[in-house]
């Protein structure tokens, strides 16, 4: 069954609990400092309908052509993933894969005998507590 749109909860993994735009946290009068009750009042009706028509109407004007912008870059993105970055990644690490067992061979024929002799030779050094 295709995922179908959660018409009630629209962020359910809280993407933007960052942003408050409710009234409460964006306008608040301190102790001392109130208001007539009917201005504060209609300064709340007159918030949340400013505030939830020109929502509404940006998204009803933008948002489809903002919605479809991003679900291309993300369709881009996916796309050089899948067919560009990951077998690029995957070729590097065969290819180099083949180096590093050259490398590590060398190193072991150069390297190895100096450091097994060195080794053997600091094996014989006693420190004793006097």
């Amino acid at each position: 069954m295709a995922n179908q749109v959660d018409l009630i909860n629209r962020d359910p993994n809280d993407l933007n609990n960052h942003i408050k735009v409710c009234f409460e946290d964006i306008l608040g009068e301190p102790e001392g400092a109130h208001s007539i009750d009917c201005v504060w009042k209609l300064s709340y009706t007159c918030f949340e309908c400013g505030k939830n028509l020109c929502y509404k109407l940006l998204t009803l004007l933008c948002g489809i052509c903002i919605a479809l912008g991003w679900g291309c870059n993300f369709a881009m993105t996916a796309f050089d993933h899948v067919w560009c970055y990951t077998p690029c990644l995957r070729d590097f690490s065969i290819c180099i894969g083949c180096f590093q067992k050259v490398y590590g061979t060398v190193i072991m024929c150069c390297c190895g005998p100096f450091c097994e002799a060195w080794g053997m030779c600091f094996s014989k050094i006693r420190i004793q507590k006097s």
